[in-house]
């Protein structure tokens, strides 16, 4: 029964991507967007972005029903683009996107730095490993392998041809395939936004989450800076990524006290844009 459904939704995203293909970015993003924000809540529980907006004490002043929408409507247009990326990867979409700190990735290029790049699922977080990739910079780029094989087949070719041709699944073997990368002076980009599994109770915003551990882990035991990276999206269409100078983080601190440090960092970047972050992450699930 679950291969029948996966083919089903295999063939119905299939039958999609055909029509954004053929529409174009601008109009397959605003259709994108229409898609997750009335069909979205048949997938994604809007009650949950609510209470997840209500755990964070967000400022209530905010609409939390029109940030769920909006929220709803930003998956459907990171949805639509997917087909698209490749045109950001060649250049032809090159004036929807800005980059300010370029002149750090051309630095961390320069002098053949490993870092660790951290960020979230803001906007189309897609972009960003690409940009770090387009930049010149030897990277790898963590991921969470789909539930659905036939359609993570068809996300695995994306990402690797057109977003970061080094891709790493979440796991064990994922961690051995981290240190493999990093002893050859690959720099490492992962999302810190998600509940994992193995991870600390860590304090985001205000209520404890558990954290992964492993950009702390490995600033510890190979003394790499980290690097922040946050993407929003401007007038619908366009993408302004933000590349922050390489914080240097003392290797004698704790994990727990660097995770609270990048926790604290992810807040700042959520706050920016609160309906741009993907809020359906049940983060403070006991």
């Amino acid at each position: 029964m679950k291969k029948i459904k996966h083919i089903i939704q295999f063939i119905i995203i299939k039958i999609f991507f055909i029509i954004f293909e053929i529409i174009g970015y601008r109009a397959s993003s605003k259709l994108g967007f229409l898609i997750g924000k009335y069909l979205g809540p048949i997938f994604r529980s809007k009650e949950l972005i609510v209470n997840n907006l209500e755990k964070a004490n967000i400022d209530k002043k905010n609409n939390f029903k029109k940030i769920a929408s909006n929220v709803l409507g930003n998956y459907g247009r990171i949805f639509s683009e997917y087909v698209h990326l490749k045109n950001f990867k060649n250049d032809s979409l090159e004036k929807y996107i800005s980059i300010e700190g370029l002149d750090y990735l051309k630095n961390i290029k320069k002098n053949g730095e490993k870092v660790v790049f951290v960020s979230g699922h803001f906007s189309n977080f897609e972009l960003m490993a690409m940009q770090i990739e387009k930049a010149g910079v030897d990277c790898a780029a963590i991921y969470r392998p789909l539930n659905n094989p036939y359609l993570n087949t068809i996300m695995e070719t994306i990402r690797i041809r057109d977003i970061c041709k080094n891709q790493i699944k979440k796991g064990r073997a994922g961690t051995r395939e981290i240190i493999r990368f990093l002893s050859k002076g690959t720099s490492i980009a992962l999302m810190i936004d998600q509940r994992v599994r193995e991870g600390e109770k860590i304090n985001f915003f205000g209520n404890p989450a558990t954290t992964t551990t492993i950009p702390a882990q490995l600033i510890k035991k190979y003394g790499c800076n980290v690097v922040p990276i946050y993407i929003e999206r401007k007038k619908s269409h366009h993408f302004k990524m933000y590349v922050s100078k390489p914080i240097k983080i003392n290797r004698s601190r704790s994990i727990y006290e660097i995770t609270k440090h990048l926790n604290d960092i992810l807040e700042k970047m959520i706050l920016k844009n609160i309906d741009q972050w993907i809020w359906t992450h049940d983060r403070w699930k006991v």
